[in-house]
């Protein structure tokens, strides 16, 4: 199937072409023709599947030019809000669309006069939304088309109250779609409440797993003081083209960063103390590939879209399974390859197989390279560079000035000694679990049952819940609407010291 038979007005197929998309996802496919309709819709399908399409295109086809805003996006990040603004631009470029992104760290004024200027989509977060609609600021707020997307990571971020009274303030004559990529109860309960009749497209896999397969997903088990040599031997390693490393802590976020930039990576930090400009900068410099790194936590990176994302790290596992399926869901995008790669320690062994049972992960373990493993590796890759490097003339005189000086032996093993000292690699040989430890720690994954109860005390091998020095403490606050972290490091009690 192609673009074409979906029944699409030609200035999007002309845009589409543009913007080089060649058939519609599985998502499109099923989506579309149900939006055109004018039904109501559940959709449930992964990050990275071409959800904005699916929702944008059939919108922007049903526009019909009247005075107003006719489609409203609620996303759940200003992040995302951009992202989701700028491909409905691209999409509407041939009739002249006009959007308009509505978030909190921006001026009310500037927002309100370009809604008022003839806005036909806007995109917004819950909060200035609501702002703005209870302080009656944008005049006659009637959209024809309204779209949840991401509605779970909503409800993670505690927006499900602010999403509620939002539609209090809408037409009740409305087309409403809601996408997401998973479905918890409180979320089929909103559908409940402001759907009307809606069909429901499912694209996740058949085999209950809500992980996109075209991500491998790996753990390494290694003991708590470990994790920041742990993070950098895998960057080592792995070589990313582009990586997210999620962080629990804000203070974890920008240790790491300025950590992986003294070891001579890309990297650049992301969270919600930064200034709404800095944050835009740091974006920015991930999309254009100046900063190849995002060391973010899970609220900053919610609802990134950036393209070619290699690798994600997991500097700890999450607490929630949800949590797990969107970060890992930054990989893989488009039909692309990604990895996920975990850091777990022997007393989050519970967590650990807690996921892995919930959402069908496929995680498997991988030892982290030793310093000689990396040593091997990276021969192999400079044999191949060699082979494929071009012999220039200047070389050839260099070469035989140096033979006469110091003889073609010696000549060669400075110059390879040379190339390979700017290779070099630090940190303790080995890093990770390893030998009976880590026999118990398969033990434990592999057995049955056990899940979710309370205590920490294992049973025939398993870890004890002690919180090592060196780990971070976590807690959920009374509404359960995320954790409370305090950092346990070396690097944060120092500076503790310091400021004292």
């Amino acid at each position: 199937m192609s673009f074409k038979n979906l029944g699409l007005k030609e200035s999007l197929l002309k845009s589409i072409e543009n913007m080089g998309f060649k058939e519609p996802s599985p998502i499109q496919k099923q989506a579309i023709p149900v939006i055109l309709k004018g039904r109501d819709i559940i959709a449930q399908a992964h990050t990275g599947t071409g959800k904005t399409a699916a929702f944008g295109l059939p919108c922007l086809n049903q526009i019909n030019g009247k005075k107003g805003v006719e489609i409203l996006i609620i996303t759940p990040t200003r992040e995302l809000a951009n992202q989701v603004s700028d491909e409905l631009f691209a999409f509407g470029k041939n009739d002249e669309l006009r959007t308009v992104t509505v978030f909190g760290g921006q001026s009310y004024k500037q927002q309100i006069d370009r809604v008022k200027r003839g806005a036909q989509v806007v995109v917004a977060t819950p909060g200035r939304l609501l702002d703005l609609l209870k302080g009656k600021r944008i005049g006659d707020f009637a959209p024809s088309m309204v779209i949840l997307d991401e509605a779970d990571e909503m409800l993670d971020m505690g927006f499900l109250d602010d999403i509620k009274e939002v539609f209090t303030y809408l037409p009740k004559e409305r087309q409403t779609l809601m996408f997401s990529a998973t479905m918890p109860k409180p979320i089929r309960d909103l559908a409940n409440s402001i759907l009307k009749n809606p069909e429901t497209v499912n694209v996740t896999k058949s085999d209950d797993s809500t992980i996109n397969k075209d991500i491998e997903e790996l753990y390494c088990v290694i003991d708590e003081k470990e994790r920041d040599d742990a993070i950098v031997r895998l960057m080592d390693s792995e070589s990313p083209e582009k990586a997210v490393i999620f962080c629990r802590t804000k203070s974890e976020v920008d240790r790491i960063s300025t950590m992986l930039m003294g070891r001579g990576h890309l990297a650049k930090g992301l969270h919600g103390d930064m200034e709404q400009k800095q944050r835009e900068s740091v974006m920015r410099s991930f999309q254009n590939g100046s900063v190849a790194v995002l060391v973010a936590t899970d609220v900053a990176a919610r609802g990134i879209d950036v393209k070619g994302i290699t690798h994600v790290f997991n500097f700890h596992i999450p607490f929630e399974p949800e949590s797990y399926v969107h970060r890992i869901g930054r990989t893989a995008r488009a039909g692309e390859k990604g990895i996920a790669i975990t850091l777990v320690s022997p007393r989050e062994w519970r967590d650990l197989k807690r996921i892995k049972q919930k959402i069908g992960s496929q995680m498997t373990h991988r030892a982290i390279p030793t310093i000689e493993d990396l040593k091997k590796e990276n021969a192999k890759k400079l044999m191949a560079e060699l082979e494929n490097q071009e012999i220039n003339e200047s070389a050839g005189l260099f070469f035989a000035l140096l033979v006469d000086e110091m003889g073609f032996e010696q000549a060669a093993q400075k110059l390879m000694s040379y190339i390979l000292e700017s290779d070099e690699v630090t940190g303790p040989e080995s890093i990770g679990v390893k030998g009976e430890q880590l026999k118990r720690f398969f033990f434990d994954i592999e057995k049955k049952g056990d899940v979710g109860k309370g205590g920490g005390s294992r049973s025939r091998g398993g870890f004890r819940r002690r919180r090592s020095s060196g780990g971070s403490r976590a807690s959920h606050d009374k509404k359960g609407r995320g954790y409370k972290s305090e950092s346990k490091d070396k690097f944060s009690s120092r500076r503790r010291k310091k400021k004292g």
